[in-house]
């Protein structure tokens, strides 16, 4: 790869080499993983919902998803997981195709097998390559006491949606999609990606370049910079924020499955109690089938709070740590800066060479600098586009999933009325 990258869809930017490499903390754990669902791939309205009130948001574009379609060269899709079971170890590997026109590549599409913990060598090799852009995070790993459900159709679906989100996420970036690393990722079989990876830096340089970003965040920055300050405050305000919306979405959803759990117990109930009572056989048969659609579409309501809002929501969760880390490496680059240059400046040397040395720092932090502002803006967007349409789509599907339970009981007492009319007539004469 070359030693600068200059990223030609959006405004000019380049990273040099010189960052690369820079405080990483990498975890070493292969399939261990906690996979917060992923967010939604696309979704559709019901055609019959276009008179509703809330249908208008069907109609609502918004200008930058319009101009992705437009630029976008590099389409990649996770799907058909497969299980394998060894001697020593059980792991699913998922299938990643990749269709692209751009002409780096030798061909416009690939089809490779990975496993997740290729998806975390990605990661970690784009952050030790780019230390102040922001990965999107990847599912969070796996907790004991949840090893049991590891392997389940649900869970590994749900696994299968967060690896498809986290690879268009790079996809879609105007850096990361133009690294070498996530090239190979895309388009080497398997010996040929294990031998790129060992290319990579090991354990002991990892292991030096985090001990010298402990001892530069220890030291701390004297002179950051406002705008980062203020990049802070806005990390931590919006941490809370996504936080506790998180919290109260799973909660909600915890309260929804428990209704339904109630629904299911009545649907019966009013069905044994139509088979005792002869003359109120058919109103109580009708509550037992009004109750079994709403529970169906309690159930639908349920499920998409599980594959769209809840992902979204716990996604900016897990951000919101990644930009933590991202300001600290930026502060690490400034410390390390201002370190050398109170060093160099102490010593009695050549003038020359001490001005050289603190020309190449100082450019190596405006590079720094200037790749997370960039990327600063960039998140911003995306997160306020991905925000916004999770809350579009949920309201959509909330104003649907009332008004077809309104229409179940609306229905059911319009019977009920009728019948009761025509038994008043028949009394009557």
């Amino acid at each position: 790869m070359s030693g600068t990258i200059v990223d030609n869809n959006a405004s000019s930017l380049s990273i040099p080499t010189d960052i690369a490499g820079h405080m990483l903390d990498l975890d070493d754990d292969d399939d261990l993983e906690v996979f917060s669902k992923d967010t939604r791939e696309g979704s559709s309205f019901n055609a019959s919902m276009q008179t509703s009130p809330g249908s208008m948001i069907n109609q609502y574009k918004f200008e930058e998803e319009e101009e992705d379609i437009d630029t976008k060269d590099i389409f990649v899709t996770v799907d058909d997981p497969e299980s394998y079971v060894t001697a020593i170890e059980t792991f699913i590997t998922y299938r990643v195709v990749t269709k692209t026109t751009r002409s780096e590549f030798d061909s416009s599409e690939f089809e490779v097998r990975r496993r997740y913990q290729d998806f975390l060598w990605l990661k970690a090799r784009l952050e030790e390559a780019h230390p102040t852009l922001i990965v999107h995070p990847l599912p969070e790993k796996f907790v004991m006491k949840g090893m049991v459900e590891r392997f389940n159709e649900d869970f590994i679906e749900t696994r299968r949606r967060a690896l498809n989100r986290f690879l268009n996420r790079i996809a879609d970036h105007p850096i990361f999609s133009s690294t070498e690393d996530f090239k190979i990722f895309l388009t080497a079989d398997v010996g040929a990606l294990t031998s790129h990876k060992k290319q990579g830096p090991g354990f002991l340089s990892r292991m030096g370049e985090s001990v010298r970003g402990l001892a530069a965040t220890v030291r701390g920055v004297r002179n950051r910079p406002e705008e980062f300050t203020a990049m802070q405050e806005y990390v931590e305000a919006f941490g809370q924020h996504i936080s506790s919306l998180d919290k109260v979405t799973q909660r909600i959803v915890r309260e929804q499955k428990e209704y339904l759990e109630d629904l299911k117990e009545c649907v019966p109930t009013y069905t044994l109690w139509s088979n005792s009572e002869e003359e109120l056989a058919e109103p109580l048969r009708g509550m037992a089938s009004c109750l079994e659609r709403c529970y169906k579409e309690t159930e639908e309501q349920v499920k998409e709070l599980n594959d769209n809002l809840n992902p979204t929501l716990h996604e900016y969760v897990l951000c919101t740590e990644t930009l933590k880390t991202v300001l600290r490496r930026r502060d690490i680059i400034q410390a390390e800066f201002e370190a050398k240059t109170e060093a160099l400046l102490a010593k009695h040397a050549d003038r020359e060479a001490i001005r050289e040395d603190l020309y190449k720092m100082e450019d190596r932090l405006e590079w720094a600098n200037n790749a997370l502002k960039s990327d600063w803006t960039r998140w911003k967007k995306v997160m306020r586009t991905d925000l916004r349409s999770a809350f579009m789509d949920t309201a959509e599907k909330n104003v649907n999933y009332y008004e077809k339970c309104l229409a179940v009981w609306e229905t059911f007492l319009l019977s009920q009325r009728t019948d009761a009319e025509g038994t008043q007539v028949l009394d009557s004469s």
